[in-house]
């Protein structure tokens, strides 16, 4: 979106037609026809009509807050989902501030499932000044609506003028927050008590046709740099750091915390903790869903487990956040568990899984190993009258659609195949989520 396009999209009539844009009909065609004879431009329908998607898009992250927001494609795949957000903001403000936040008017944000605040003095209250926050790399504006939320003043700053204009607009309701269209690298970060970075991670230029640009890969290509917002981090008194959940692990700076997180099943970030907002130094993991697990990497064993390789009567998926921050193994004491293999993010057992450790994995029955080879596959999972397959692979060179294509199952039952290795044998497991 364009400044001039975002400028007529921010006059009261065309917002008042884009909460009420369901009145139209439901088909986009005949929307962008009615828009069009209401006398709106090509520019400004297309825009009504993208953001009346967008919303529907970011209720999933953010709930009824997506129905009074603005929303660039890019700002809605970086923004953090709201539950997540008010994880942050406890890392950066603390139990205290979002109790007062949320008894003054129940306006702070879901706190399902985050993990325990660190420890350490809460932040001011009771008619001090609120705590300061740089939110710096505010995209469109959830995690600053979590850290105003919950007492926190908050200065949040974007480098992109439609962004930033757009941020200024979701944070309308915010008395203590206030937007900058601004660098973070030009900023006076003196005066503040808590800083948050989200450096851009996707390429400024030519989008897709679905308003996407590319994603950047190097950290030193971010936008401010990568090193350049640890050195930031480390100076300050309590910092955070958002990224995509791909970090390498050689890249997490001495002393700090890097901490996966999923939601719900999906890994969404991993972030870096410095100062009063780290916890413990090291890798960690939070499974943030309908119940929580907290996994650091202090919990890994000494020594490996034994029967590796050994398949027992029970196949467990560890969460995207464990393994991405290398604590599969973990789980094996919790879990009575041994791996597939030992480089394989899969646990096999005897024990169905139960117990807080269960929150990290998904688990599958055993039912019977297949063989691997498509001919006999296909035919030992029709003899068993199986005609849809949901397919799963790790250790193994396969893909997925490929593999239900040929093996072309008439209707039947639904079953889950686990393409994967025992030691050095490939094998297909049959399996019964539980």
């Amino acid at each position: 979106m364009d400044p001039q396009t975002l400028t007529e999209l921010l006059d009261v009539a065309v917002l008042d037609r884009l909460d009420r844009i369901d009145d139209l009909p439901g088909d986009e065609l005949a929307r962008s026809s009615a828009l069009r004879k209401e006398g709106h431009s090509a520019e400004v329908t297309a825009a009504l009509l993208t953001q009346a998607r967008l919303r529907k898009e970011a209720a999933a992250k953010l709930g009824p807050f997506a129905d009074d927001m603005l929303f660039t494609r890019d700002g809605l795949a970086q923004a953090t989902r709201l539950p997540v957000a008010a994880h942050h903001a406890r890392r950066l403000i603390g139990d205290a501030a979002q109790a007062d936040a949320a008894a003054a008017d129940g306006s702070a944000p879901p706190t399902d499932g985050e993990a325990p605040a660190p420890d350490g003095e809460a932040p001011p209250t009771d008619g001090e000044a609120p705590l300061r926050i740089a939110d710096l790399g505010c995209g469109i504006g959830a995690d600053s609506i979590a850290f105003s939320g919950m007492g926190a003043q908050v200065t949040a700053v974007d480098a992109d003028e439609v962004t930033a204009a757009i941020a200024a607009f979701n944070l309308r309701h915010l008395p203590d927050a206030s937007v900058e269209h601004a660098r973070a690298e030009d900023v006076d970060l003196a005066g503040f008590d808590a800083l948050w970075f989200d450096p851009a991670r996707r390429t400024i230029g030519k989008a897709d046709r679905r308003g996407s640009t590319s994603r950047i890969s190097d950290p030193e290509a971010f936008s401010p740099s990568l090193s350049w917002v640890v050195d930031r981090a480390e100076e300050a008194e309590a910092a955070g750091v958002k990224l995509g959940p791909a970090l390498d692990h050689a890249l997490i700076p001495e002393g700090a915390e890097a901490q996966w997180v999923s939601h719900n099943g999906e890994v969404v970030e991993v972030c870096l903790y410095f100062g009063t907002a780290r916890q413990r130094p090291g890798r960690s993991a939070l499974v943030m869903g309908e119940r929580t697990l907290l996994v650091h990497e202090d919990d890994l064993p000494e020594a490996d487990e034994s029967d590796i390789g050994e398949l027992g009567s029970y196949l467990l998926e560890p969460d995207g956040a464990i393994v991405r921050a290398g604590l599969v193994t973990a789980l094996c004491g919790p879990l009575e568990a041994r791996r597939v293999h030992p480089t394989i993010a899969y646990l096999t057992t005897d024990v169905e899984p139960s117990g807080p450790a269960s929150a990290g994995v998904s688990a599958y029955e055993v039912i019977e190993v297949l063989p691997a080879k498509i001919a006999s596959l296909r035919k030992e999972l029709i003899s068993r009258g199986i005609g849809s397959v949901v397919i799963k692979k790790r250790g193994a060179d396969i893909v997925p659609d490929q593999v239900r294509r040929q093996l072309k199952l008439p209707k039947g039952d639904k079953a889950t195949l686990v393409f994967t290795r025992l030691g050095e044998r490939h094998v297909v497991l049959l399996t019964r989520a539980l």
